[in-house]
């Protein structure tokens, strides 16, 4: 069970995430460094602090409305910071008053949210940057309101200093996390707002929400389809690339599927809408990019370990840093401890693999790769063998009959039992059947035998036809008929091999990853198209309720395993597979299973998504790095008096900012 909390502390617990994605609920806001966290409206995160994020993405940019506030908070504290900044530095005397006058705003209410999420922590015993904050500033600010009447030194430029760096330093990375939803944005704005309806022999704009499946619509040159369906009538080119990540465009005639949000080349053409609204292949990729963004990848847990420490750690530190300067010197004590507490960033850990995953995902999702989830991503840079299936993976998944020994007459008794089943292989023979204009008869008694083949009486004969039998033929699927319990023929069967295929296999090759081909199909027609494509291995004659046992067999021998399936069948091997892929071309109970879909069905996007996911790997270690390595020299550097509490404000404001950055490079890689 997943347990939610509202910032406000009241929680409620849902049941786990249906296979089949949703689209997310408008009006929730979530964290990115605890997506497990849940408020109905805007507000910080109970455990680390952090401003809530709308869990739904909107096409409209219109910014954030928390970087809008601390850009104000911001901007007014540093209005009041300079002149106090100015007096401290240059050493005027006679302004005392005048420095707690201007101070005591910024610190008090442009600080004011760093207090009120200090204070939360507490509450929630869950200590993060702005308990460290709070702190420091606090004490800072309340020591000179005591030194100034009471005399002594006082601090109220570090202390609006401070304020107005975290501020500054707010600012930017709500303005970097603001850009890691610009691929959902997008992706949302490639819809059209309108679709032109035919109806009653009248043609009518209107809004896309309107449209309901069945209706007629007209695409004009140079609009982008509204919805997705099938072409009716007219020819066209769409550009498909903000979907597949193909620039080439794709020719479309009558009977061709088109997708929403692609863009209609020089030609007309009308349609018939089929998926309309969150069933749209655009809306299921802006779905699960969303709830892919809000996972967490298994790397995180190093940070999960580090923060539930960290914060308890400096502020110790800075106790002893205390106690040893001020054996010597009081004010150097005061200044010291207070720049150990500003200098530490828990928020720059936490945020190393959230904003690695957010820009990463977004990125595949342009390229037509969705990941479902983190620890897909992660696993699949570790992914050493990739088990493809052969039909409608590695071959067209459209076989056609090419070689016919048999009689017309068992070639027609055939291809009626054959009517009746939805696999490729019958609907070739039925095709076979209808070009040599052969009538089809009526079946009764129909059974299908999964991964066997299938049985019915046609006109009083009961026919079999299965791909069980002696003698297939070279390097062709073959079915046997047989009437009557005697034989009666059998037929050949190729499956053109995909284009891109061979490109596939030779990149996955040169990646080191060994290709295991799996198929139902006999061994001689197997190994044909194994040949042809360089497979290093053949599992063949394998049933699909076998097909799970094969990934769990390579599982035992200690290989990190992918599965590449596009069929129902598929789907308990892609559940099994340390990472499920399935093809866009596919069924949808196969891209249910899977933890990654290629939306083209083309294997060249599973290199891509490999090239992806150990890019992101790669800026998340980066990420660590940079949050790790800062805080492990920054920390002693405060304690021995090296560093000013203003520069270690500045410090610890860019070392978010840094993390966020090298994140967002991860929209320039090239897959």
């Amino acid at each position: 069970m997943k347990h939610t909390h509202d910032h406000n502390h009241s929680c409620c617990h849902h049941g786990d995430a249906p296979k089949k994605p949703v689209i997310a609920a408008a009006g929730k806001y979530t964290c990115p460094m605890h997506p497990e966290v849940v408020s109905d409206k805007p507000g910080s995160c109970p455990k680390c602090g952090m401003d809530l994020e709308p869990v739904t993405v909107t096409a409209e940019d219109d910014g954030s409305p928390e970087l809008r506030a601390m850009t104000r908070r911001f901007l007014i504290s540093l209005a009041l910071t300079l002149p106090v900044f100015v007096i401290a530095m240059a050493h005027i005397h006679g302004f005392d008053w005048l420095q707690f006058v201007l101070t005591t705003p910024v610190v008090l209410w442009g600080g004011w949210p760093f207090f009120q999420r200090g204070w939360q922590s507490l509450l929630n015993r869950s200590l993060n940057m702005f308990t460290l904050i709070a702190i420091g500033t606090g004490i800072a600010w309340a020591y000179s309101v005591y030194a100034l009447f009471a005399g002594g030194h006082f601090y109220f430029e570090s202390a609006a200093v401070i304020t107005t760096l975290v501020l500054l330093g707010q600012v930017l990375e709500l303005r970097a996390r603001h850009r890691t939803a610009g691929a959902i944005r997008a992706l949302l704005g490639l819809a059209p707002k309108t679709a032109r309806r035919i109806h009653d022999g009248h043609e009518e704009d209107i809004p896309l929400d309107q449209v309901q499946p069945g209706d007629r619509l007209r695409v004009r040159p140079g609009e982008k389809v509204p919805v997705d369906g099938v072409v009716v009538t007219g020819s066209s080119s769409v550009d498909e690339s903000m979907i597949t990540g193909e620039p080439v465009p794709v020719a479309k005639a009558a009977d061709d599927k088109v997708t929403g949000g692609t863009v209609n080349g020089t030609g007309s053409f009308i349609m018939e809408a089929q998926r309309v609204g969150r069933e749209t292949l655009l809306a299921q990729i802006v779905n699960l990019v969303s709830e892919a963004q809000r996972s967490r990848a298994p790397i995180q847990r190093l940070a999960d370990k580090v923060a539930a420490w960290f914060v308890p750690v400096v502020i110790a530190v800075a106790a002893v840093t205390f106690i040893v300067w001020a054996q010597t010197d009081l004010q150097a004590a005061f200044v010291n401890a207070i720049a150990v507490l500003i200098i530490a960033c828990p928020c720059a850990v936490g945020l190393a693999t959230p904003m690695s995953i957010m820009v990463g995902t977004g990125k595949g999702a342009t390229a037509g790769v969705l990941i479902k989830n983190a620890e897909a991503l992660e696993t699949l840079a570790k992914v050493n063998t990739i088990i493809v299936d052969k039909t409608g993976t590695l071959t067209e998944g459209k076989p056609k009959v090419v070689t016919v020994e048999a009689t017309d007459e068992a070639l027609r008794l055939a291809a009626s039992v054959e009517r009746a089943s939805e696999h490729p292989l019958a609907q070739a023979i039925v095709a076979a059947a209808e070009k040599r204009g052969l009538p089809l008869a009526n079946v009764t008694d129909f059974q299908s035998t999964t991964g066997q083949g299938v049985t019915g009486t046609v006109a009083g004969h009961v026919v079999t036809v299965t791909n069980r039998g002696d003698s297939p033929i070279a390097d062709q699927t073959t079915v046997f008929i047989t009437v009557d319990g005697r034989p009666a023929g059998r037929l050949g069967i190729v499956d053109p091999i995909k284009a891109t295929s061979p490109e596939a296999i030779r990149a996955l090759h040169k990646a080191g990853i060994e290709v295991v081909m799996l198929t139902g199909d006999r061994r001689n027609a197997a190994e044909a198209v194994a040949r042809q494509l360089g497979i290093d291995r053949v599992e063949a004659v394998v049933l699909p309720d076998q097909k799970a046992g094969v990934v769990k067999r390579l599982q035992a021998e200690g290989r990190i395993v992918a599965m590449a399936g596009d069929g129902i069948n598929d789907a308990p091997a892609l559940a099994q597979a340390h990472v499920g892929i399935a093809m866009g071309t596919g069924t949808d109970v196969a891209i249910e299973n899977a933890d990654l879909t290629l939306v083209k069905g083309d294997l060249r996007g599973l290199v891509k998504a490999r090239q992806l996911s150990r890019a992101t790997i790669r800026n998340i270690r980066q990420n660590l790095f940079l949050a790790f390595a800062y805080n492990a020299a920054a920390i002693p550097l405060a304690a021995a008096g090296i560093l000013h509490p203003m520069v270690a404000a500045a410090a610890m404001s860019l070392s978010s900012v840094s993390v966020i950055g090298n994140a967002l490079r991860l929209r320039l890689v090239k897959i």
